[in-house]
């Protein structure tokens, strides 16, 4: 697993750990029920309070992408097919009103916008 905080993004720290484990575990690069890096042990290496470490992973798994094991440290969770599903296809929604504005303000109509979007799919390897 590799982390990699930026210190000059807005964006807090333990949210920085938290969205990159969680589209890591998203992309299928870490398994259900693999062991993660202890929390002390992930503070160390990203030289971050453990406090912060620690909030990353508790916000992990009320979301339900990590559980905990006490005395053995935190794992992957199972993938729960649907749930990631209704994830992605919000943020689907959300990347389509985003284009959806910008073609309103282009003046687009909609049959030159499935032409763009045909067009898209049409160039995917």
């Amino acid at each position: 697993m590799q982390i990699l905080i930026d210190n000059k993004s807005g964006t807090p720290i333990y949210d920085q750990i938290y969205t990159q484990i969680k589209q890591q575990i998203i992309a299928g690069h870490l398994t259900g029920h693999e062991m993660l890096p202890s929390i002390r042990g992930l503070a160390k290496d990203l030289r971050i309070s453990f406090v912060t470490t620690k909030r990353a992973y508790e916000e992990l798994e009320k979301d339900g992408f990590l559980y905990t094991i006490p005395a053995k440290g935190c794992f992957v969770a199972p993938k729960n097919v649907e749930l990631l599903r209704e994830e992605n296809l919000k943020k689907i929604e959300d990347h389509m009103e985003a284009i959806v504005r910008l073609a309103v303000s282009c003046n687009l109509s909609s049959d030159e916008l499935l032409d763009m979007f045909k067009f898209a799919l049409e160039e995917r390897p």
